[in-house]
């Protein structure tokens, strides 16, 4: 699902390097001799070094875990960060487009730009709605990426090729067991209410059914009000047990999201809180495997 309201409104930001207020961010610029991948969130610069190693630089350029990405202002560490890149992975699907134009403005022509929507393939796949660009949720996007990564690292360091598909190959076996450990489960047609779409790959992975008015969804991850009797029938799903439980997007919030969330609370329906960036103390794999285990205690 796309939307107007991702990582940042950067409007503001010309196709020129620019010296932007703003919070300090994590991309920093690596050593000349050395290679520099970053990446537009912490997410993917976590699988980025986890396939790299120690002999990689990778930065984030959003690597707080309690920031809320729609709120993302870059500044100039992030633009001499990016102007030394060798390889930028983004999330795509219009997700993190500032990330390609402060790569423009960054006059860094020869960086490899990864896009991990159209690595997954999943936006050419005819589907119902608005595609949901969403895929880092989604463990067999993931693991294209990780191949994506290592290939390009190989290209770019042909000495060191054989460990990064190494690390590329032991990452993707930590994700194929997150996908059996999905597809074991025994939820299958279980109704789940959402505030946003973030989630969805991960929800479908369980066989949940999502039973989300799409109208409310919609509204909050493109920031616009919500109808009364949109909200209306969206709080009504937990107290008629339509509704087994909400998954609710932590780093974006508001009235009508806690109204929400009162409802399902008021009614004894189990909350499960996600993120769109990885938390701290937490690697790709640790994140998505707690994700499971919140869900299924959950459910269960």
């Amino acid at each position: 699902m796309n939307s107007s309201r991702r990582l940042a409104p950067l409007a503001l930001v010309a196709a020129t390097a620019l010296l932007l207020a703003g919070c300090a961010d994590g991309a920093a610029p690596a050593d000349d001799d050395t290679i520099s991948i970053v990446a537009s969130t912490n997410v993917y610069a976590d699988v980025a070094s986890t396939i790299a190693g120690d002999g990689v630089e990778v930065s984030a350029i959003i690597d707080d875990p309690s920031a809320d990405p729609h709120s993302f202002e870059a500044d100039a560490r992030v633009q001499l960060a990016l102007s030394k890149a060798d390889l930028v992975v983004v999330n795509g699907g219009g997700y993190d487009d500032w990330a390609n134009t402060l790569l423009a403005g960054a006059n860094n022509t020869d960086a490899i730009v990864l896009d991990a929507v159209e690595i997954s393939g999943l936006d050419t796949e005819p589907a119902e709605g608005e595609f949901n660009e969403h895929v880092w949720y989604d463990f067999a996007s993931v693991a294209k990426v990780a191949d994506a990564i290592a290939d390009e690292l190989s290209e770019l360091d042909a000495d060191n090729a054989a460990t990064y598909r190494d690390n590329a190959d032991t990452f993707i076996a930590g994700l194929t067991e997150l996908q059996e450990r999905a597809a074991a489960d025994t939820f299958a047609g279980t109704g789940v209410a959402i505030t946003e779409p973030v989630p969805l790959y991960l929800l479908e992975a369980l066989g949940l059914e999502n039973v989300t008015p799409d109208a409310f969804s919609e509204a909050i991850e493109e920031g616009t009000d919500v109808a009364p009797a949109v909200l209306l029938e969206t709080t009504s799903l937990f107290a008629d047990g339509t509704a087994s439980l909400l998954v609710y997007n932590e780093q974006t919030t508001g009235a009508e999201t806690e109204q929400v969330l009162s409802a399902a609370e008021e009614a004894g329906t189990p909350v499960v809180g996600v993120t769109e960036t990885l938390p701290e103390g937490l690697d790709y794999l640790s994140w998505m495997s707690a994700n499971l285990d919140a869900l299924e205690t959950a459910l269960n």
